[in-house]
């Protein structure tokens, strides 16, 4: 089954925008798939490997471009040839429907 999760748009949170349960953490983990893992049960988080520091910046740019586009926005850690992203809501300090629908369009980008 391939995930539709990319198809969608991130729609903005309040803090009262519940986090996700566990199970509905691990229920959207399974359909994202792409190397993504929970931290915590609060942050998403994976790692990309790349060949070189070009490559690992023109992906940085790329998944700044989507961020921006959607409205919301991971952390990313750049080296060489590797870049480090985390992702949750920061209103909610958790996980909600928007991150991993965040992460799935970053998975497109890889």
């Amino acid at each position: 089954m391939q995930s539709t999760l990319a198809e969608r748009s991130c729609i903005p949170c309040t803090g009262a925008t519940p986090r996700l349960s566990p199970e509905a953490i691990g229920s959207l983990l399974a359909e994202l798939g792409g190397g993504w893992r929970v931290s915590g049960g609060l942050r998403l988080e994976k790692t990309c490997k790349f060949a070189d520091f070009r490559s690992a910046l023109a992906f940085t740019n790329r998944v700044g471009e989507v961020a921006e586009a959607e409205g919301h926005h991971p952390d990313i850690h750049l080296t060489w040839g590797r870049v480090d992203l985390g992702i949750w809501t920061h209103a909610v300090d958790g996980l909600t429907e928007a991150d991993f629908i965040l992460a799935a369009k970053i998975n497109r980008l890889a």
